[in-house]
């Protein structure tokens, strides 16, 4: 089991930037993918940012490319989403993830065994 708690969320204007945290505890979570996943009110969670347990691999949404970087401490056993340049359509509850079943559903919701409960994040115009 590993158990997910997120952080960092809150209210910006757009172009603003938010830096958003997962805290990981319980079983080898320095050995498992983590990923950032989004939802938005009324749209199905779409994943945002995902990265390898020794963060060699990481896979970002088109839509926020060049905006948003993922990165993980596997020291403090926390990942981080920094995100920059943020419009209001990135107005979402952010979801950390982590436990990937199978390579190659980085970015795919039902590929994750665990989940946080999530911080949201406001962006207004």
């Amino acid at each position: 089991q590993v158990q997910l708690v997120e952080s960092g969320g809150g209210s910006v204007q757009a172009g603003g930037s938010l830096r958003l945290s997962c805290a990981a505890s319980g079983h080898t979570p320095a050995t498992k993918y983590l990923a950032w996943f989004r939802q938005a009110p009324g749209k199905a969670r779409e994943g945002v940012a995902s990265i390898s347990p020794r963060g060699d691999k990481i896979y970002y949404h088109d839509s926020v490319r060049g905006r948003v970087t993922v990165s993980r401490d596997n020291a403090k056993n926390t990942a981080y989403l920094q995100m920059n340049s943020l419009k209001p359509e990135d107005t979402a509850m952010y979801y950390c993830a982590a436990g990937l079943k199978s390579l190659g559903n980085e970015l795919i919701e039902g590929a994750y065994f665990y989940w946080g409960q999530g911080t949201q994040v406001t962006v207004s115009s």
